[in-house]
């Protein structure tokens, strides 16, 4: 998995006695192809996870499909911020590569976090394996329907995307003029990744704030 990244691939790996190797990121928080590699040849790893956009980087992983192309076991694709960004999907190469999972969600650009509603796209047989495995209810009913819901007026989607990175526009603005603020790293989600003078006098000051 990448470094840094979503930290729960790992914790689930570990929890269920999977090996985890990770793949450090550059200080543009970009993959190495080299090191990619030369580590999925010495540890012959099985699944690889990316997350574009990374979370919690926000930047988007460069042609991902080097490395669906030579990685030789699952990768698995976290696009729970695509929405959000002007990189296009990956599901447009699910019919070239069969060992190819994408993940998306209706927790982020869609607004329903509390729901639990994700989705895997992937080849016939993955998919098979995955209903092998995963909880026979595991979407509840009352999830079920506000999803059926939203997609029924996802008309109002568009709109609500263009609101947010708008704001996402005037929030980074906003941060030239604080003072303790280094850097504000680029982004294509709806959060920042930003490098304190002093984080640990910011941590306290909003720890006085109660935030």
């Amino acid at each position: 998995m990448m470094n840094p990244s979503f930290a729960m691939y790992g914790f689930y790996a570990s929890i269920n006695e999977n090996k985890v190797i990770k793949l450090n990121l550059n200080e543009n928080f970009e993959i190495l192809k080299d090191d990619f590699l030369k580590i999925t040849k010495d540890f012959k790893s099985k699944v690889f996870f990316l997350c574009s956009p990374n979370n919690p980087t926000g930047n988007s992983i460069e042609d991902i499909e080097f490395y669906v192309k030579n990685f030789k076991g699952i990768v698995v694709v976290d696009e729970a911020y695509i929405e959000f960004s002007k990189e296009k999907s990956c599901i447009e190469l699910l019919e070239k590569y069969p060992n190819l999972i994408i993940l998306q969600t209706f927790s982020k650009a869609w607004g329903m976090a509390g729901s639990r509603v994700g989705m895997a796209y992937s080849s016939a047989e993955i998919i098979k394996l995955i209903n092998t495995v995963k909880a026979p209810y595991n979407v509840n009913s009352l999830s079920s329907n506000k999803v059926i819901e939203l997609i029924d007026k996802k008309e109002n989607l568009k709109q609500n995307i263009e609101s947010i990175l708008n704001e996402v526009s005037w929030l980074k603005n906003e941060f030239q003029s604080v003072n303790c603020i280094k850097k504000v790293y680029p982004t294509d989600a709806n959060f920042f990744l930003i490098e304190f003078e002093d984080v640990e006098k910011v941590y306290d000051k909003l720890l006085e704030k109660k935030f």
